[in-house]
């Protein structure tokens, strides 16, 4: 089964849903590239919805994330008494489809705050819900706030719909990845942010993630766009101005805090991404007040 990965921040966000029920004999209708996903959650009987030449039978406790560029209709009608949620929900971000066969998107910006900072996020298109009746609740109280107006109400329904997805995604991560290169990118880079303070070498990452260097080298770039060495220096850069920018400390002991063993190094690596050298860097984003 293919994932849907999407690429944050932003998060996905939600737009609008509902509830109905289909007695037997009832299908669910036919769209073509609504602009939005389509999640449907049966609560009770089964749904049997084709996306171009894939079908699915979504049965009670069971969800399905339709794509907003594609053609979905019902293959079969309902044989039983069907209860059933839909949400539309959609990103600013990047998104695609994965399969173990394709290669996944990389990151295309150029901005190495946004590169570093950026996660990726895999959903299964279709499976079963790790807490249905969590879900249920959740989407209920999603609905019942869609006649209420107000701004605040509005961010109740987004923090809503994102529990939702953090329950989703708890059922998603007992299942193995469509695409294990991008569980072997995730994996790497996280082993990066936590030991990005100490020197690291290709061999320790190769020792952490259990595969060949060059193996791993591919499977970052093809997810966040650079090697594993440029992912711990732009991360180290991060960690750096953010010391420089919320305390005291002299700029060669920051260098060596995040990592950098020489400071020379230290100060051209930062000019480098920066624009300016760590002193200029602090001074232009420090108060008056401050040293």
């Amino acid at each position: 089964m293919s994932e849907i990965r999407f690429v944050a921040p932003p998060l996905p966000h939600y737009i609008f849903s509902g509830e109905d029920s289909y007695m037997p004999g009832r299908s669910h209708p036919a769209r073509r590239d609504i602009g939005v996903f389509d999640l449907l959650v049966v609560a009770k009987g089964c749904l049997y919805v084709a996306e171009e030449q894939s079908s699915f039978d979504v049965a009670a406790g069971q969800y399905l994330l339709l794509r907003p560029d594609r053609a979905h209709r019902s293959y079969r009608p309902c044989s039983t008494e069907t209860h059933f949620f839909w949400v539309h929900l959609h990103t600013l971000g990047a998104w695609s489809e994965t399969a173990e066969s394709v290669e996944p998107h990389a990151v295309t910006t150029d901005d190495p705050f946004i590169r570093i900072h950026q996660f990726a996020f895999q959903l299964p298109r279709f499976g079963s819900i790790f807490q249905p009746d969590s879900v249920y609740s959740l989407l209920r109280q999603l609905n019942q706030l869609l006649d209420e107006p107000s701004a605040l109400d509005r961010l109740k329904q987004q923090n809503l719909f994102q529990d939702m997805l953090l329950t989703l995604l708890q059922g998603a991560v007992m299942q193995p990845p469509a695409n294990p290169r991008l569980a072997i990118a995730e994996q790497a880079a996280s082993y990066l942010r936590q030991h990005y303070r100490e020197p690291i070498s290709y061999g320790d990452l190769a020792q952490a993630v259990h595969f060949h260097p060059n193996y791993i080298s591919r499977c970052m770039r093809s997810v966040f766009g650079c090697t594993p060495l440029s992912y711990l220096t732009r991360y180290r850069i991060e960690q750096a101005k953010l010391r420089l920018i919320h305390t005291d400390e002299p700029v060669g002991s920051i260098a060596e805090e995040v990592g950098f063993g020489s400071f020379p190094f230290f100060v051209r690596t930062f000019a480098k991404h920066t624009g300016c050298r760590p002193r200029e860097f602090r001074r232009k984003h420090r108060t008056i007040g401050d040293r």
